[in-house]
């Protein structure tokens, strides 16, 4: 009897691992890009999702994960390995989905100074902006 009480409960806390938040799919996203797994960090993107580089070299706006692969393979064999902190990170949520909102800090072979905009539609980046902004302050 006790077991089969306790079975739900056990489910319940399961299902909260199993499933991340907008927030902490955006962390991970962050660290798949500072790694330079580009297999891994493709896994997040739905099919028609468009990317807003704006700023540097790969300046430009990029639709279908096609393109996006390019340029995070492009970015990946330049950047090397990086170490990433990320501040100032908000989420908005609703039933539609999320945007999630974050400084991000890349440090590999440049540094590289990012407002991020990430919008999630049921777990996957529907539309993702890079801003490079020398301006922001990191601790």
């Amino acid at each position: 009897m006790l077991k089969r009480a306790l079975l739900p409960a056990a489910l319940l806390l399961l299902s909260t691992h199993v499933f991340a938040s907008p927030a902490e799919d955006s962390r991970a996203h962050f660290q798949s890009i500072a790694s330079g797994d580009v297999v891994q960090l493709m896994q997040n993107y739905a099919e028609q999702a468009q990317f807003n580089w704006v700023g540097g070299p790969i300046d430009g706006l990029y639709a279908g994960k096609t393109a996006i692969n390019t340029v995070w393979s492009k970015f990946t064999q330049t950047q090397g390995t990086q170490k990433v902190s990320v501040e100032k990170l908000e989420e908005s949520l609703n039933p539609k989905g999320a945007t999630v909102t974050a400084n991000v800090f890349f440090e590999g072979k440049a540094k590289i100074k990012v407002r991020y905009v990430l919008t999630w539609r049921e777990g996957k980046i529907i539309s993702e902006t890079w801003q490079i902004d020398p301006q922001l302050n990191f601790n």
